[in-house]
């Protein structure tokens, strides 16, 4: 099929394609002319990448967990959901950081609502 089917088929935008390829984790044939040709399973590909993105991964982190989807072992299994908890945790981490920063925040509003008051009471 050509990239504008397998675009509708799986539901991402042609450029998304292109970017996926480009990160080596799709790949196509060329015809002649150069037009993109992708197998039946590429759909099923990208429905998956997609959920990988999904999941808060990098393109970079998808293709270190390829391996295990393409040559299923219990050895690759273990380094996916090595690096899977790694990135679990370097969200977990960003989480934290991000509820300091709206702590923060809270604390700078409840400031201001304090010194509003006393504009308001003048």
């Amino acid at each position: 099929m050509r990239i504008g089917e397998l675009s509708a088929r799986a539901g991402v935008s042609v450029r998304a394609l292109r970017y996926y390829e480009e990160q080596g984790l799709l790949t196509s044939t060329r015809s002649a002319s150069g037009q993109r040709h992708y197998t039946e399973t590429a759909v099923e590909r990208v429905v998956f990448l997609q959920r990988m993105y999904a999941a808060g991964l990098s393109s970079r982190t998808i293709a270190e967990l390829l391996p295990c989807v393409e040559s299923p072992s219990e050895e690759t299994s273990d380094a996916a959901l090595l690096r899977m908890a790694e990135e679990r945790d370097r969200l977990s981490a960003h989480i934290a950081d991000l509820i300091r920063t709206r702590d923060s925040l809270d604390a700078l509003m409840a400031t201001n609502r304090a010194h509003r008051a006393t504009l308001t009471t003048r």
